[in-house]
């Protein structure tokens, strides 16, 4: 009998959590400029923290900036965020993150990341799909802060380089399994 309850309860909860976290994306709609200035912030941020970032930048066709994507999961998990392409220091688009995952998870974190494209073939890949599942398509190197210090141009050669920023909160795992990335239109 207990099993039974702690298994609706987890239902339950996991039900109400994956209805907020995608439906967040109503509630936390940001407009254009919201989400410019924040990107601007979050590459800021990131080449402060990762000089290895900062050099790739110069030879990237487009970077992808999720500024702020909110993660959260109890069995069953769900993330959400906003975020824009930038290229030659502009604006390209914009474009969110969600993800929906099953499995041994529980907690709540915010992080951000950056998809550094470095080939105009990865580069218009994201153009042409209307909605680009990571995993499908480009092959991509997650960096993280061993693997930065061995990179450079020179040594890079994947099509995108992802870097996570910002982790706050608690929640095993990090990764981008699952993730769909779709153009939008923002709030105003």
């Amino acid at each position: 009998m207990v099993k039974r309850e702690f298994l609706k309860t987890t239902i339950l909860f996991s039900t109400l959590l994956l209805v907020l976290v995608f439906g967040a994306q109503y509630v936390l709609a940001a407009s254009a400029s919201e989400i410019d200035n924040s990107v601007k912030q979050a590459l800021d941020e990131l080449y402060k923290t990762s000089p290895e970032a900062k050099e790739l930048a110069k030879d990237a066709k487009g970077i992808l900036v999720f500024p702020k994507i909110y993660k959260a999961g109890f069995l069953a998990g769900a993330q959400y965020g906003e975020g824009a392409l930038v290229s030659n220091g502009k604006i390209m688009g914009y474009y969110k993150s969600v993800a929906g995952s099953f499995g041994l998870q529980a907690g709540v974190q915010t992080f951000g990341y950056a998809l550094f494209f470095m080939t105009d073939k990865a580069l218009s890949y994201l153009a042409s799909s209307k909605g680009w599942e990571i995993g499908v398509g480009p092959s991509i190197v997650v960096v993280n802060k061993g693997a930065a210090r061995k990179l450079s141009t020179t040594t890079g050669k994947a099509d995108i380089y992802a870097f996570f920023f910002n982790q706050k909160g608690l929640m095993a795992g990090m990764g981008l399994q699952g993730t769909k990335i779709t153009p939008f239109t923002p709030g105003k």
